[in-house]
């Protein structure tokens, strides 16, 4: 408890006037994004307790986090806590469907029946977590819910385990949504579910109401797709839960700034979840590998959204339905690039 009695005597109440962005969607940063992170070479930043993290989130400007089941929950008290210290929303629970030691084969995909209870029941507890911070939202991505080589996995039966398994789930909480989110590859060569629309048509065959997709703009990338139609696809299946914002350079899942390679694809994509007044939250997840400046990060991060929606709202709603409508590129392309000077 240490922890979160000392929080309140450190925090440094530090809010950058020019970090906000103007819309209505809360922001929140992936509580493991806060602290030490590892690759397959090198290690980033200082490791941080959940109180310094938070201490992180709210310096930067952040409305909430997305905490991780189970790292972030090993003392519930504490982290309740910190919560009503910080006054920090929840902008979702990250539940970590990959274990060190278990589940080797998968969790929602395992050919054991006890293993995927196991995930079942796991799961039920982040639930039940959530209820209690009032939060209405968890997301997993299936990392290791995939093969490496052809004639490895029973894909008929891996469809039918998951979709049983996140069955089991939905109906523990109906009013708790349930987000998957997809990615193509990492750490098995190819996910079972890795595109948008995979993962809709899974959503679908589930059939369950409360479950639907997090739609990450760097998986996004990484999958080959346009994000903003990405969005589209899932906002008509009525599956959009949640939205992770990112980049990279479709090679690798690099959870760079938003717009580090992407200008226009994040700007299209923004104008879209407008379009249909989407109201969830946004939540980064971008990696600080330059030193341990993740303070700078996150704030650099928040800088960049606030710049792309004004630059929307210059070039307004009206403009860019006309570039849509006309569909002439050569039109819309030189005015884009000069509503930048």
């Amino acid at each position: 408890m240490l922890e979160c009695w000392s929080y309140k005597n450190t925090i440094i109440q530090e809010y950058p006037d020019s970090a906000r962005a103007i819309s209505m969607n809360r922001i929140a940063a992936i509580t493991s994004y806060l602290g030490a992170n590892r690759s397959r070479y090198i290690d980033y930043q200082t490791e941080r307790t959940l109180a310094e993290k938070l201490d992180v989130a709210i310096r930067a400007g952040l409305d909430g986090v997305e905490l991780c089941y189970p790292a972030d929950f090993a003392d519930f008290a504490c982290l309740r806590a910190l919560l009503r210290d910080t006054g920090l929303g929840v902008a979702g629970i990250n539940f970590r469907a990959r274990r060190n030691g278990r589940w080797w084969r998968g969790s929602f995909t395992a050919e054991s029946a006890a293993e995927r209870q196991e995930v079942i029941e796991d799961l039920r507890r982040a639930i039940d977590y959530a209820g209690e911070l009032g939060c209405d939202r968890i997301t997993t991505c299936p990392l290791n819910d995939g093969h490496d080589y052809l004639f490895e996995m029973d894909y008929l039966a891996a469809y039918r385990y998951a979709e049983e398994t996140f069955a089991a789930v939905c109906a523990y909480n109906p009013a708790m949504r349930i987000c998957i989110e997809y990615k193509r590859s990492d750490p098995r060569a190819r996910s079972l579910l890795g595109t948008a629309g995979e993962a809709l048509a899974f959503c679908q065959a589930v059939g369950a109401a409360n479950l639907g997709v997090t739609l990450d703009f760097g998986h996004a990338r990484y999958a080959g797709e346009r994000p903003a139609q990405a969005a589209c696809l899932l906002a008509r299946g009525h599956r959009l839960f949640y939205v992770h914002l990112n980049d990279n350079d479709g090679i690798g899942d690099w959870d760079m700034i938003p717009g580090a390679v992407h200008v226009w694809d994040v700007l299209e994509t923004l104008y879209y979840l407008q379009h249909f007044d989407w109201q969830g939250w946004f939540s980064y997840d971008v990696l600080t590998r330059s030193g341990d400046d993740v303070l700078g990060v996150q704030a650099a991060t928040m800088r960049v959204m606030a710049a792309a929606e004004k630059l929307l709202a210059k070039i307004g709603h009206a403009r860019i339905a006309e570039f849509i409508a006309q569909g002439a590129p050569h039109e819309s392309l030189p005015s884009l690039w000069e509503a930048l000077l």
